[in-house]
């Protein structure tokens, strides 16, 4: 299985993302070093909280530069939960933020967009519906898999990268893809047998 590494750029308790990669057997890292991020073959972002407070850190930590040149060089890399909305080009919350613009779309509240009955953050278990089938990053899952969602922002005008999505009163970008650069809304961390799936793909040989 190849190399992957987790950025530690000072957002979030990546204990559980380490712990799933290695009950699969991944060979993986948690760093901050520009020089172990080169030298994996896989790079994955992580994040929670505020979309402007994480992608202030991650430029004040220097790893900005590094996640797009690695991008671009056709490093895969997956963004979850947080981490996939920095994929997109800006965000809205708290204000209107700049984010890495490898996946075009946005981030907006999902309040702006639901019944007032319905509770903000959408937290549970939602079921995954395929807009692009045979992707490789869901090849160990199927139609209709339940994962674990925790968010009040959510993608929006996504859909040439969208390739699952659930529902919500609104349809909610859950897997998005552009080329090399994968993001899931969910916490595949936390999903369960289906989590560890994607996540084995991610660290699989069919990625890259």
């Amino acid at each position: 299985m190849t190399k992957a590494a987790i950025i530690d750029y000072g957002v979030g308790n990546l204990f559980s993302l380490t712990a799933s990669l290695k009950h699969i057997g991944a060979d993986c890292i948690v760093t901050s070093s520009p020089a172990e991020l080169e030298a994996a073959d896989r790079v994955i972002l992580p994040g929670v909280g505020a979309f402007g407070d994480a992608m202030a850190k991650l430029r004040v930590s220097g790893l900005e530069e590094v996640v797009l040149a690695l991008a671009r060089e056709g490093r895969p890399l997956l963004g979850i939960c947080l981490g996939m909305q920095m994929l997109f080009e800006k965000s809205f919350e708290y204000g209107e933020h700049k984010g890495l613009g490898l996946i075009s779309g946005t981030v907006e509240s999902l309040r702006a967009d639901i019944p007032e009955t319905m509770k903000v953050p959408q937290i549970g278990w939602n079921s995954l519906h395929f807009e692009k089938p045979g992707d490789p990053l869901l090849r160990g899952v199927t139609e209709g898999t339940f994962a674990y969602f925790v968010h009040s922002y959510y993608a929006k005008h996504c859909e040439a990268g969208l390739v699952a999505a659930t529902e919500y009163a609104v349809q909610v970008p859950a897997v998005v893809r552009a080329g090399n650069v994968w993001g899931v809304q969910f916490h595949p961390e936390k999903s369960g047998a289906a989590g560890l799936a994607i996540l084995r793909a991610f660290c699989g040989e069919e990625i890259g």
